[in-house]
């Protein structure tokens, strides 16, 4: 059999897909990253610090970061730069093909509780086997394999699904106190949006100085503090846009932003369209 591919994909988000990536070069996610859809993350071997919402992980080889719809995270190098990694996305849609029972069982993998997934031995060799399965079916792409990638993903979240419901998940630890000082600060900001939030009021809010705590929150979280402020904002005015009918500047303003045609300008970068052209794809689901 030729060598595999170091990176190779298969399938669409709004159904199921997966990526694998093989890297030897140092690399920190530069987009800025929440979607529409579940992403389930393996990391094959390597180490890597993962951020989500308001918290950061430290993940290592046999562990699975599961990361609800319009999460906000991102994957951040820690020690050597090689890793190799498999991601998973798939839709409410893929879900509820696979029927209620496994439906209900996946969506539980998502809660609060379960970020990092680790594995004892015998479940981890098993989740790694799926995980590799997939990888050869979208590289080999023989007969089949698009039903072979569809029952090693559905494998692979059976597996997690009944190994959370019979353990209780491991205590939540801080990577260090500089994260769990981090985390609080974040935590702030998810539910301040709405209100002026500048780095000098909360470096005297949190008793840090501006300077260190603008080098601290993107070291920790891998977003530029005012990075991170604006995609909280546009990720809640597109949940509005969906799910209210305020106007467009209701909208604008009830994020936190004070002039409507930056907002304008600041969501259309972010999300590739305008407020009233999302709103509009949205409402043919």
């Amino acid at each position: 059999m030729a060598a595999l591919s170091d990176y190779v994909s298969f399938g669409d988000p709004a159904k199921l897909y997966i990526e694998y990536m093989k890297r030897t070069e140092p690399y920190t996610m530069t987009i800025d990253h929440f979607h529409p859809y579940y992403e389930v993350y393996y990391l094959l071997s390597g180490s890597r610090i993962y951020f989500i919402e308001d918290r950061s992980y430290f993940v290592e080889q046999g562990d699975l970061v599961f990361i609800g719809k319009e999460m906000l995270h991102r994957t951040m190098q820690t020690g050597d730069a090689r890793h190799e990694r498999l991601i998973l996305h798939f839709s409410d849609e893929w879900l509820r093909d696979l029927g209620a029972e496994l439906s209900g069982m996946f969506g539980a993998l998502f809660s609060p509780e379960i970020r990092v997934l680790r594995l004892p031995r015998q479940e981890s060799l098993a989740a790694e086997a799926s995980v590799r399965a997939m990888r050869l079916e979208a590289d080999v792409r023989e007969t089949g394999y698009h039903l072979a990638i569809r029952n090693a993903a559905a494998s692979l979240l059976l597996l997690c699904g009944r190994y959370s419901a019979s353990h209780q998940p491991e205590p939540f630890q801080h990577v260090s106190p500089l994260h769990a000082k981090i985390s609080e600060i974040v935590r702030y900001i998810n539910g301040h949006y709405d209100e002026s939030l500048r780095l000098a009021d909360l470096s005297e809010r949190f008793f840090i100085s501006p300077h260190y705590l603008s080098r601290m929150f993107k070291e920790v979280t891998g977003f530029a503090f005012t990075d991170y402020v604006v995609l909280t904002r546009v990720k809640e005015a597109q949940r509005l846009l969906r799910e209210s009918e305020l106007t467009v500047s209701a909208v604008a303003e009830r994020v936190g932003f004070d002039n409507f045609s930056h907002f304008g300008k600041t969501f259309k970068k972010i999300s590739s369209v305008s407020p009233r052209e999302y709103r509009k794809s949205m409402s043919q689901f």
